[in-house]
C-alpha cells in the first residue's frame, strides 16, 4: 500500500472522539501514579518524565528532530536513518527519547550525533506540551509501534511533521487496539507519513485508522549490512579465541534453561565448545546466573573480565584463567553484536513462546552466522521467512531440535559456512529499507 504524502494542514483538526477527550482528561489525575510506575522515584527521572529538557543547541535554520524509540532494539532500527539524515542535512539537531534506561544508554552509545538523550515524557498533554516547547521539533519520528496518542496530537498541533518509521503492527496488537480504535484513529489522523515494514503492516495501520494516502511500504530499516566490525574488548576476544561458540542472544525466561540443557548434551561430542548467553533484559541477570549455577558448568560474567584499559598483565592473567571456562554470561550492553561475529551458531531468543514475537534475527545473519530461532518470530517475520527459505536459518521447537541443529553445523564446517553465506544473502535481499526511508523523510524535510 502506498500513496503520496498529504499536506498536514488538511488534517490538523483537534481530537474528535469522546474516547480521545476522556483519555486526555484522565491523564491529569493519573499523572502522579504514572510517575511512580515509570520509575520516577528520583528527581532526575521525574523531571524527564514530566517533559523537562534543556533547550538543545543548534544553528538557526537547520532541522530539529525528535526521535522516540521504545528501547534498544528500536534504537538500532532508527540508527541508520538518523545517521543518514544528519549526513544529508548538516547541523540537524536530534533529540532522542526512550521508554527505558537501557534504551537511553544505547542511544547515547549508538547515536553520538544526537544533541540530547533522555527518558520519554509521559503521554499526558501537559508534559508532552512542555517537552515540545523546549525541543521545538520540525519533525517527529516515532519508531515502530510507539503509538502514544498525545505525542502525535500535540506534535502536529505545534506544526511539526510526524512520521512513523519502521512501522510495525502485529495481528495481536490490532486485536488489542480494537477496544480503543477510535482513540488510535484520532491520533493517527495527525500523522503525515507511515513508513511500514511490510504490506501486512501497512494494511494493519490502515485498519487502525491511518489515512491510506500517508502509508508507504519501505521495508525494515534494521536490515543494513554494516561493513565495519563491531568493536570488542580484548578480554571477550580472548574468551572466544580458538574454539567453537554457540551464542544465545536476547534470551527470554525459559530459553536459558533450554540452551544450557542442549549445551550440556553437546559437550559430549564437542568438549571444547563454549556457550555465550545474553539475556534480553539485564535486570534478569541474577535469575540467569542462578540457572547457570544450577548446572555446575564453569562460567564467568562479562563484567568480571578486564576493561579495555586494564594493564597487560591483568588481561593476560584473565585470558589464562578463563581460556577453558564453558559459559560466558553477557551482563553488559553493546557487546552482543561483536560476539555474534565470533559465533559458530547463533540462537536468537524471544521466540520460543508466544509472548515476545522474536528478537533481531538480522544481526547474526548479517555477519554470515547460521541462525536458529523458535516458532514464534512474528515480529521478525520477513527476515525469519527469508532465512528459512534460503537455508540460512531454521526453526527449533524444543531442546532436542536445538541440540541436533547445532550439532549438524558444529560438525560439518562446509555446511555451516554455506548456511552462514545464505543467512547473509537473506539479509542483503531485504536491505534497502533504511535508504527508502531516508528518501521519504528527506522529501518531507525539504518541504518544511
Amino acid at each position: 500500500m502506498s500513496g503520496a504524502n498529504p499536506t498536514a494542514e488538511t488534517r490538523l483538526a483537534g481530537p474528535s472522539g469522546m474516547l480521545t477527550a476522556l483519555y486526555r482528561l484522565l491523564w491529569y489525575p493519573a499523572l502522579p501514579f504514572a510517575l511512580i510506575a515509570s520509575g520516577g522515584r528520583d528527581a532526575a527521572t521525574r523531571r524527564e518524565r514530566r517533559g523537562a529538557i534543556a533547550d538543545p543547541p543548534g544553528p538557526a535554520g537547520t532541522p530539529r528532530i525528535w526521535v522516540h524509540a521504545a528501547s534498544v532494539g528500536e534504537i538500532e532500527a532508527v540508527r541508520p536513518v538518523i545517521q543518514g539524515l544528519v549526513r544529508k542535512f548538516p547541523g540537524t539537531v536530534v533529540v532522542v527519547t526512550t521508554m527505558t534506561d537501557a534504551g537511553r544508554s544505547a542511544a547515547r552509545r549508538r547515536l553520538p550525533e544526537a544533541a540530547a538523550w533522555q527518558l520519554a515524557p509521559l503521554d499526558c498533554p501537559s508534559t508532552v506540551r512542555a517537552f515540545l516547547g523546549s525541543v521545538r521539533p520540525d519533525l517527529v519520528l516515532i519508531a515502530e509501534t510507539e503509538l502514544w496518542p498525545n505525542y502525535l496530537i500535540e506534535a502536529a498541533r505545534r506544526g511539526a511533521r510526524v512520521a512513523i518509521v519502521n512501522g510495525r503492527v502485529s495481528a495481536r496488537s490490532v486485536r488489542r487496539y480494537r477496544y480503543v480504535r477510535t482513540l488510535i484513529a484520532d491520533a493517527l489522523a495527525h500523522i503525515h507519513l507511515v513508513l511500514a515494514q511490510s504490506e501486512e503492516d501497512a494494511a494493519r495501520f490502515a485498519e487502525l485508522g491511518a489515512p491510506p494516502s500517508t502509508i508507504v511500504v519501505t521495508g525494515n530499516t534494521k536490515f543494513v549490512i554494516d561493513p565495519s566490525e563491531a568493536p570488542l574488548r580484548s578480554a571477550l576476544r580472548d574468551f572466544a579465541a580458538g574454539r567453537q561458540i554457540v551464542v544465545a542472544g536476547s534470551t527470554a525466561p525459559g530459553e536459558e534453561r533450554m540452551m544450557l540443557t542442549a549445551y550440556r548434551n553437546l559437550l559430549d561430542r564437542f568438549p571444547a565448545l563454549a556457550l555465550i548467553i545474553a539475556p534480553r533484559h539485564l535486570e534478569r541477570v541474577p535469575e540467569v546466573e542462578a540457572e547457570i549455577q544450577s548446572t555446575r558448568l564453569t562460567y564467568v560474567r562479562a563484567q568480571a573480565l578486564p576493561a579495555p584499559d586494564a594493564p597487560a598483565a591483568v588481561r593476560a592473567a584473565s585470558a589464562a584463567a578463563y581460556a577453558h571456562t564453558q559459559v560466558l554470561l553477557l551482563d553488559t550492553m553493546g557487546e552482543l553484536r561483536g560476539l555474534y561475529r565470533r559465533a559458530t551458531v547463533a540462537f536468537v531468543g524471544g521466540s520460543m513462546t508466544r509472548t515476545r514475537g522474536g528478537q533481531n534475527l538480522g544481526e547474526p545473519a548479517a555477519v554470515a552466522v547460521p541462525v536458529i530461532f523458535g516458532p514464534h518470530y512474528e515480529n521478525q517475520r520477513p527476515v525469519g521467512d527469508a532465512l528459512i527459505e534460503m537455508g540460512g536459518g531454521r526453526v527449533v521447537n524444543d531442546v532436542a531440535q536445538i541440540e541436533s541443529t547445532c550439532a549438524e553445523w558444529l560438525e560439518d564446517h562446509e555446511a555451516r559456512r554455506a548456511a552462514g553465506s545464505k543467512a547473509r544473502r537473506s539479509v542483503e535481499r531485504l536491505a534497502g529499507g533504511a535508504a527508502a526511508t531516508l528518501n521519504h523523510l528527506g522529501a518531507l524535510i525539504g518541504r518544511l
